[in-house]
């Protein structure tokens, strides 16, 4: 199927990379909103906006078959003051931007998903959390993300279909979670982090980029949507997974203390590591969407053979 329009709010970044290499051979035009220029690469071009203000950026808008929003700055950091208020700031304003915006439009996108996050459940050891009887929990990325999806939700759009897609860990070979795993994998310490049971859920970063296509063909599908291979697994489980896959047998665990410490100087919060997010992806199921990577090992066995 070919669309007209793709547009990728903050799409400069990791997914936003991925989602544009996935959807340029589908669509007419991919257009990426971003705080600095770059080159056109085929049919893929850049438009520059600030996240804040209405500007020459907003007639691309119109008639998109889709707009995703990825703008926020990275979680993984020390949660400073200065720290929360931009990580809160760089996903709020952008989402009230862009509500405001599609609300004074003719022909808005057809679609709006603003990826959200899957950390939004409380830590769950017990069982899955789903978009029906998942249990929000707290804290301050819980609060970040229960105030993202609230400015997303707050207005209505009639014209335009609203998902917030709670995206898990998105593994893929380019950035984010998994090279740095794997750098900790080769140098031999890739063991179980703290005390290794806490769930991981993850997706693999084309299931993520097909995921949204789907929805962007289900016309019935709105609101919350988790975005999560349905086989989460332990941490221990997860790292004998890349080192399964690596061909490496051993790894050295991390306990708790040490991860403390390593965050501190690194820069990072041991949330990121320790909590358990067990998140299942019951919209998705449900309505007949089929992941190509529903297993941690057959997403290992893809990833080494793609690098």
């Amino acid at each position: 199927m070919t669309y007209k329009k793709i547009i990728l709010s903050g799409g400069n970044g990791y997914l936003g990379t991925v989602l544009a290499k996935y959807f340029s051979p589908l669509t007419e035009e991919v257009i990426v909103l971003a705080r600095k220029t770059q080159a056109t690469t085929g049919n893929i071009k850049t438009l520059v906006w600030d996240g804040q203000n209405p500007d020459d950026w907003t007639t691309s808008l119109e008639e998109a078959d889709l707009l995703v929003n990825l703008c926020g700055k990275n979680v993984n950091c020390r949660y400073t003051e200065k720290n929360k208020k931009e990580i809160l700031d760089s996903r709020l304003i952008p989402t009230r931007l862009l509500g405001e915006v599609i609300n004074e439009m003719e022909n808005p996108p057809k679609l709006w998903i603003n990826i959200t996050s899957a950390t939004i459940y409380r830590h769950a050891e017990d069982r899955e959390q789903d978009e029906l009887t998942g249990e929000i929990g707290d804290g301050f990325s819980i609060e970040v993300c229960k105030a993202w999806e609230a400015s997303f939700f707050e207005n209505e759009t009639p014209k335009t279909r609203k998902v917030a897609l709670r995206m898990s860990i998105v593994l893929g070979l380019q950035d984010g979670a998994f090279p740095r795993l794997l750098n900790l994998v080769k140098l031999g310490m890739g063991g179980q982090q703290g005390n290794g049971e806490q769930y991981v859920s993850w997706v693999h970063e084309l299931d993520a980029a097909r995921s949204i296509e789907w929805l962007l063909q289900h016309n019935e599908i709105k609101g919350a949507v988790n975005c999560s291979a349905p086989g989460a697994v332990k941490n221990q489980v997860f790292m004998r997974s890349i080192r399964k896959a690596y061909g490496i047998s051993f790894g050295l665990p991390t306990p708790a203390w040490l991860l403390a410490i390593g965050a501190k100087i690194i820069g990072t919060e041991t949330e990121l590591i320790l909590k358990s997010r067990w998140v299942k992806p019951g919209v998705l199921l449900i309505g007949g969407f089929e992941f190509k990577y529903g297993e941690i090992d057959g997403a290992m066995k893809a990833l080494k053979a793609e690098g």
